[in-house]
C-alpha cells in the first residue's frame, strides 16, 4: 500500500512537471495520415530553398508556440471577439513570419487526411526539417499534440525571453520552462540561422562598445543607424548565415554576437565554458541541442481528447 502511494506520488508529481508524454509518439500518424511527415518534409525544403531566411522563420514559430502555454498552435490563431490572440504581442508583431507557409502544408493535409494531422505538430514537424534543410541536425518529433481553442497575448508579452535580457533573466525564463542553463546555451544556438532588426540591436551597436567587435559595429551601423531603419535586418551569425553549424558561438567567443542576450552568454559568466565547449565541437551542440528540441516539443502538450484538430491553423473549429 505505501508503495503504491509512493508511485502514486511519483505519478502525479511527474504530471504537475508536464513530464508525462505517454500520448505522444513516433509514430502517430502511421495509420491515419502515413504521408504527413513526407508531405511537411517537402514543402519546408521548396519554402527554405525558395527563402533560406524561412528555415529560422518555422524554427522560432514552433519556439514562440511552445513558450506560451505549450507546444499547442496558439501562435497561429487569429484575433476574435472572445480573445487577443498571439500574433500582435510585442515579441510577435511585425517579426514571427511562415504563417503562410503553415498553411500551405495545412491546407494539403487536409485534401490527403482531413481533420487528422494538427497545427501544433506541423509546426513541430517544419521546425526540425528547417533546421535539416539548413544542414543542421535531425531528431525525430514526437507527435500527437492537438490544438488550443484559445491563445493569450498576455503569456506571449510575459513568458517569452527578450533579445535585452541579461544572462540571470535567460537563466530565469527558460528555467521557468524547466530548461537548465546548458540547455538554455544549446537552444540559443538556433540563432545561427535568421535576422534581426536594428531595433533590437541598436543599442548594443552604439552604447555597449566593449564586449563588441568593432569592424562588426562599424559594418553593422552602415544599416543601422541611430536613429530610423528600425526594420532593417542584419543576419544573427554574419559568417556563415545560411547554415545551421556553430559558428553561433565562435562568434560569441570573439565578442560578436549580434543581439545582448547572444553576448551574455559569453561575458564572463557560468555559461562561457558551455559556448567555448560548442565553439570548438560541432558534434555536441548538434546533439544537445536536438536533445532540448525534443524537449522543447513536449512542454504541456495537448493531448487525448483535449483540444480539438483545427481545420484552419488560423481559426477554432
Amino acid at each position: 500500500m505505501a508503495h503504491s502511494k509512493i508511485l502514486y506520488g511519483l505519478c502525479y508529481s511527474m504530471l504537475l512537471l508536464g513530464l508525462v508524454h505517454a500520448q505522444l509518439s513516433t509514430n502517430f500518424y502511421a495509420a491515419t495520415c502515413p504521408n504527413a511527415l513526407s508531405a511537411i518534409r517537402t514543402a519546408v525544403l521548396k519554402a527554405v530553398s525558395k527563402e533560406h531566411r524561412m528555415g529560422a522563420s518555422l524554427l522560432r514559430l514552433h519556439f514562440h508556440d511552445c513558450f506560451v502555454n505549450g507546444c499547442d498552435a496558439s501562435v497561429l490563431l487569429d484575433d476574435t471577439s472572445s480573445f487577443t490572440g498571439e500574433k500582435t504581442a510585442g515579441p510577435n508583431a511585425n517579426s514571427l513570419r511562415g504563417y503562410d507557409v503553415i498553411d500551405t502544408i495545412k491546407s494539403q493535409l487536409e485534401s490527403t487526411c482531413p481533420g487528422v494531422v494538427s497545427c501544433a505538430d506541423i509546426l513541430a514537424v517544419a521546425a526540425r526539417d528547417s533546421v535539416v534543410a539548413l544542414s543542421g541536425p535531425s531528431w525525430t518529433v514526437q507527435l500527437g499534440r492537438r490544438d488550443s481553442t484559445t491563445a493569450s497575448f498576455a503569456a506571449a508579452n510575459s513568458d517569452l525571453p527578450s533579445p535585452l535580457m541579461d544572462l540571470s533573466d535567460l537563466i530565469t525564463s527558460f528555467s521557468n520552462k524547466g530548461f537548465t542553463a546548458k540547455e538554455m546555451v544549446a537552444l540559443s544556438g538556433s540563432h545561427t540561422i535568421g535576422q534581426a532588426r536594428c531595433l533590437m540591436f541598436r543599442n548594443r551597436v552604439y552604447n555597449e562598445t566593449t564586449t563588441l567587435d568593432s569592424t562588426l559595429a562599424t559594418s553593422l551601423k552602415s544599416s543601422c543607424p541611430g536613429t530610423g531603419s528600425d526594420d532593417s535586418l542584419s543576419s544573427l551569425d554574419a559568417v556563415t548565415p545560411v547554415t545551421f553549424d556553430n559558428s553561433y558561438f565562435k562568434n560569441l567567443a570573439s565578442n560578436k554576437g549580434l543581439l545582448h542576450s547572444d553576448q551574455q552568454l559569453f561575458s564572463g559568466g557560468t555559461t562561457d565554458s558551455q559556448v567555448k565547449t560548442y565553439s570548438l565541437n560541432s558534434a555536441t551542440f548538434y546533439a544537445d541541442f536536438a536533445k532540448a528540441m525534443v524537449k522543447m516539443g513536449s512542454i504541456s502538450p495537448l493531448t487525448g481528447s483535449d483540444g480539438q484538430i483545427r481545420t484552419n491553423c488560423a481559426k477554432v473549429n
